[in-house]
């Protein structure tokens, strides 16, 4: 069975940098190599994720909710509002809602295809990130 924490790591997690890194360039027109420290990757990162080359594996901009709540994190850096700590817990709070929204369903299952993502509720049950087993 999939951890979904590594399945996010390498799906959701760069989707994320991706949207932010392209909401700072494009829409607030930051330099890259401004927006490279605060998202805590390199000028290439942001390059790739800008272009397209990275964070393509799922879609997550289609939910308003999340889209919504990228939006924030991009304006509370925009606006000097943020941390680079706090910008990992709103990275944080974005990627339990794709988990808690089924968005990764999908690719639990392609990396378990024996998994029945129907009846899974590991990142439904309000535990996706529980401590104590």
């Amino acid at each position: 069975m999939p951890v979904p924490c590594e399945i996010a790591v390498k799906s959701v997690i760069p989707a994320i940098r991706a949207y932010i890194a392209k909401e700072l360039t494009q829409t607030y027109n930051m330099k890259q190599t401004k927006v490279a420290p605060i998202l805590g990757i390199t000028q290439t990162a942001v390059s790739k994720y800008v272009g397209n080359v990275r964070g393509q594996a799922i879609r997550i901009d289609h939910d308003k909710r999340i889209r919504s709540m990228m939006d924030d994190i991009a304006l509370k850096i925009v606006n000097q509002e943020v941390e680079p700590p706090q910008v990992i817990l709103g990275f944080c709070a974005v990627c339990k809602t794709v988990r808690e929204s089924r968005l990764m369903c999908e690719l639990c299952s392609r990396v378990d295809p024996t998994l029945d993502v129907r009846a899974c509720t590991i990142c439904t049950n309000g535990q996706a990130c529980a401590s104590d087993i």
